[in-house]
């Protein structure tokens, strides 16, 4: 009935979609299996990608050749690009998507690729034979044969949704858990754990009164994700905030009692960083509101989600709550909010390329490593995806450093460092935050990309070379050129800069304080039809890359310097037990984490920069 694929993928989120597809683009024969074929690439809480941090995966994703990007440009219905106030590093872009033609447009997508085929079942283990994963046994009892596997199995592994003191079995609202899986491994003897997430109640838009609402347009010039040609939005849905109230936080409270979080019927930790409206007014009990952003599920439906007012608390007091609210007086509620509880994986299980150490060709993607958000899941499955066709074909693996992308960061930290909650990316986890800005993802990434033999990456690398040799060409011009104190003064006693008293260069004028290629434009007419045959991104590119110079440059030398310790191979058969002059804790967290290199190493809590020294003595380093 099956053939025998290269690569099975459990589960159909972001992750399992972004995996299919990149083993697929490396040439893989891929089964796609899971639980709902209606509900591929779902978007289960917020309908949005990217924002802080996020929105740079999401641009690494699409410079290696993943689909998160196209899809959100063609599905968006609002663009933003956050932080646009502080550096260029912390610039992120973030687009509202319509729900339901994110996930149409992914399936479609699927769909056309002739490299993937689909099954809709529970898969209730993997088949493993030698060590070594080689397949998937079904609920129906089917055996499919593959010479690898991931799992994605996002909140399903045993999942259990919690509203009040009500609890009952689901991956999902209105979809039943997965069974077996968790039960298997930890037979193989893997460590599994359980963390918890939850989502805000849906509201009915024709029920607010969004005058009383502020409202949060996008962009004038809305951008986009893809660096490919992918559509910019004509027109935008706004979004609204909201606040609560001291009466809020006071009506919320009457259902303390009967909390899931707060009887300890909840026993797996939540994010930290998005936590339930509850979680939020016992933590910060002295403030008395809280902001909530008030979301369009998409173009032709009056569903709204209340982005911030996450919640496990009874029905009737989420409801009664959400009335006292400034603009929801007459709230009617499509669905409540829920907690949901579900089993993962410790990451530091698994080895950079995030296959797992006990069992060969067996990947794990997604919420099963102890992360959340979509952004974050996709790049994991990317990233399986691809190590799981290069292991299969006993190529040299594909690990992206600290210093390469945000996704060589986030894996890191999963596997070296592992999570106690759920993960979630930021920008102030990256030291090199300056060299991996979302402008550039391009031209980091799609060159490895296309070095792996990743398919469908001509025209990428065409756009890749011209964006470099442009900014290449405006940096040029702009170090050539000179302006006069007439030309300029003026716009620079405007902005509060000290006026020129001689003719300078105007790279000199570029690098100051406040100054920038957009507003130089209207002042000099040289300078404005030379940039008139540069696209914006580009010269936005090009740009930053002098006014930002000494910094990347000291950030790229802090890079190459660490870097050598990734270069220093540490052999999987070292007995650290032996090297005496390591401290105990250093020789316990080695032996368990098995680093390949010095630099990975460095990076495990409980090792010591004087235990990286010992090991490098000890090899002649």
């Amino acid at each position: 009935m099956f053939p025998t694929y290269d690569v099975i993928v459990v589960g159909a989120g972001h992750s399992g979609c972004e995996a299919a597809v990149a083993a697929a683009n490396m040439g893989s024969k891929v089964l796609l299996a899971t639980m709902n074929m209606n509900t591929i690439a779902q978007m289960s809480c917020n309908p949005a990608m990217g924002g802080v941090a996020k929105g740079q995966i999401v641009r690494e994703i699409d410079a290696l050749g993943g689909y998160s990007g196209i899809i959100t440009d063609h599905t968006a219905v609002q663009f933003r690009m956050l932080n646009r106030s502080k550096g260029p590093a912390m610039w992120s872009p973030r687009a509202q998507s319509d729900r339901m033609l994110f996930a149409a447009k992914w399936r479609e997508m699927l769909e056309a690729h002739p490299n993937i085929d689909f099954w809709q079942e529970m898969v209730t283990g993997v088949i493993v034979k030698g060590g070594r994963a080689c397949g998937v046994y079904t609920s129906l009892g089917l055996e499919i044969q593959s010479r690898a596997v991931i799992l994605t199995n996002g909140t399903f592994l045993n999942g259990i949704i919690h509203i009040g003191e009500k609890q009952f079995g689901g991956g999902r609202a209105g979809e039943r858990a997965a069974k077996g899986i968790t039960e298997q491994l930890k037979e193989l003897g893997f460590e599994a754990g359980r963390m918890k997430t939850g989502t805000p109640p849906r509201i009915d838009g024709r029920s607010i009164n969004w005058d009383a609402l502020e409202t949060q347009p996008g962009d004038e010039e809305p951008g986009k994700f893809s660096y490919t040609d992918t559509p910019r939005l004509a027109r935008q849905l706004p979004c609204h905030i909201a606040y609560t109230s001291q009466e809020v936080h006071d009506t919320l409270r009457e259902g303390f009692d009967r909390s899931p979080m707060f009887n300890g019927r909840i026993q797996g930790l939540g994010p930290r960083y998005c936590p339930s409206i509850e979680d939020k007014i016992e933590r910060f009990a002295d403030r008395d509101r809280h902001q909530l952003f008030v979301e369009p599920e998409g173009w032709n439906t009056c569903e709204i989600y209340v982005n911030g007012f996450s919640s496990s608390l009874p029905e009737d007091v989420q409801f009664k709550a959400l009335r006292k609210i400034e603009g929801f007086e007459n709230a009617k509620m499509f669905r409540p909010g829920y907690a949901i509880e579900y089993d993962f994986f410790p990451p530091t299980q698994l080895k950079l390329t995030l296959e797992t150490k006990l069992v060969s060709n067996l990947f794990f993607a997604g919420q099963i490593n102890g992360t959340t958000g979509y952004e974050e899941a996709g790049c994991q499955g990317l990233m399986a995806g691809i190590n799981a066709h290069l292991a299969i074909r006993e190529e040299a693996p594909f690990v992206l450093r600290r210093s390469d992308a945000y996704i060589g960061v986030l894996i890191d930290d999963l596997v070296n460092k592992g999570t106690k909650e759920p993960y979630r990316m930021f920008t102030s986890r990256a030291e090199y935050r300056i060299l991996l800005r979302q402008d550039n993802a391009d031209l980091r990434l799609t060159p490895l990309a296309n070095q792996l033999g990743m398919q469908g990456l001509q025209e990428r690398m065409q756009r890749v070379a011209a964006k470099q040799e442009a900014a290449e060409e405006i940096g040029r011009f702009v170090r050539k050129a000179s302006v006069e104190p007439g030309q300029v003064n003026r716009y620079l006693t405007g902005i509060g800069s000290q006026e020129l008293t001689q003719k300078v260069k105007l790279h000199s004028v570029l690098i100051r304080p406040h100054v920038d290629l957009q507003s130089l434009r209207q002042v000099l007419p040289e300078l404005n039809q030379f940039l008139g045959n540069y696209e914006q991104e580009f010269i936005e590119l090009a740009e930053i890359d002098m006014k930002y110079e000494g910094y990347i440059e000291r950030e790229r030398e802090r890079a190459d310097k660490m870097n050598r310790l990734e270069n220093v191979r540490l052999s999987d058969q070292f007995d650290y037990h032996e090297l005496t002059a390591l401290s105990k804790e250093a020789r316990e967290k080695l032996t368990a984490a098995r680093p390949a290199t010095v630099g990975q190493a460095s990076r495990i809590s409980g090792v010591s920069p004087a235990d990286i020294s010992v090991l490098l003595v000890h090899m002649g380093r």
